[in-house]
């Protein structure tokens, strides 16, 4: 699993797409499906016990219930979907709660610049602050006007701008406000710190221009 990285620089890069200009990051291929990707078993979960926490340098940690979140400002989202693996899906439609109403909504006022994500089983991805208040960044409980399915992360998932889709992680439980940049899981074991797909910020150290096809033979919807 902790390969993951190796595995994908000894793949083949897809050839660009010309005629779908400067939507499709280099290196991507398009396509309709909704491919699987995780590593581990797909967590269950009792929406009577399952919560998500907000901690670190805010003043006072917060923990949120399904219905909190339910009962907060509500928002649509339609953006692409950039997966290091080198597939790439438009026009993806979720929906749930943007974190600045989440904030607003709380009165919590942020005074660091980064956030670690923390998801089941034991993953945790870090962004900046500001890839998370982006207007295309959301906390998302539907996907396609249907709660999300179990294998997209319901209860809740991460979907992060103008990112490699890593970073939306799936099966989310905490956001952990922080002074200094740590490397998350997948960040530890040989992938980028910030992971812009339109820069090819796949891997750490030297850039490459290679990639695995493998996703096409996982599960999709």
């Amino acid at each position: 699993m902790h390969d993951k990285a190796a595995r994908l620089r000894k793949s083949r890069s897809p050839k660009a797409d010309v005629g779908l200009g400067e939507r499709l990051p280099p290196g991507q291929v398009l396509t309709e499906r909704f491919p699987i990707l995780h590593e581990g078993e797909v967590p269950a979960y009792d929406l009577a016990t399952w919560s998500l926490r907000l901690f670190g340098t805010l003043a006072n940690p917060v923990e949120l219930t399904y219905a909190d979140l339910q009962a907060l400002p509500q928002r649509q989202l339609q953006c692409d979907i950039h997966c290091v693996t080198r597939w790439s899906k438009f026009d993806t439609r979720w929906s749930g709660v943007h974190l600045q109403d989440l904030l607003q909504a709380l009165d919590i006022r942020p005074t660091s610049t980064f956030v670690m994500a923390h998801a089941d089983h034991a993953y945790q991805t870090n962004l900046h602050l500001d890839d998370l208040l982006h207007p295309d960044s959301l906390l998302a409980t539907h996907y396609d006007g249907q709660p999300l399915t179990a294998q997209h992360g319901w209860p809740l998932r991460l979907v992060v701008a103008g990112r490699y889709f890593w970073k939306s992680a799936k099966w989310l439980r905490g956001l952990e406000f922080t002074d200094q940049e740590q490397p998350g899981f997948w960040e530890r074991n040989g992938f980028h710190l910030h992971a812009d797909p339109f820069i090819e910020q796949r891997f750490s150290g030297d850039a490459l221009d290679i990639a695995e096809d493998a996703w096409r033979e996982k599960d999709f919807d």
